[in-house]
């Protein structure tokens, strides 16, 4: 799949506060806690819990949570595709992060065991 201009600015222009609620919908419902997600949103970002409520009280857009972000360096080691794109393909920067993080709530859902994150 190729990845368009207009699909990257669509999510610079998302608001986190609108991705998160989907995120801990998705991996409650495999069984999964709001702390495990925290976990992982941490890992991937740096942001601990408080940090992660106060982005979204702020309604933050996808662009602004990742130009926040302190990004894990082991972070280009998230391979694998998601949503039908392969993420190390992925050319543009921000939109390589959103997947990145779509894709350790995706492997949290299935199941991956936290030590690997």
């Amino acid at each position: 799949m190729k990845i368009t201009p207009e699909h990257n600015q669509r999510f610079a222009k998302m608001v986190f506060a609108t991705v998160y609620p989907l995120y801990l919908k998705k991996v409650e419902r495999k069984g999964r806690t709001r702390a495990e997600l925290h976990q992982v949103i941490e890992w991937l970002t740096g942001f601990d819990q408080e940090k992660v409520h106060d982005l979204i009280e702020r309604q933050v857009t996808l662009e602004k949570f990742f130009a926040e972000a302190k990004l894990n360096p082991n972070a280009q080691l998230i391979t694998g595709v998601i949503c039908g794109y392969r993420i190390e393909e992925i050319t543009n920067p921000l939109t390589r992060k959103v997947r990145y993080l779509d894709k350790l709530v995706d492997e949290l859902a299935k199941g991956r065991k936290l030590e690997r994150f």
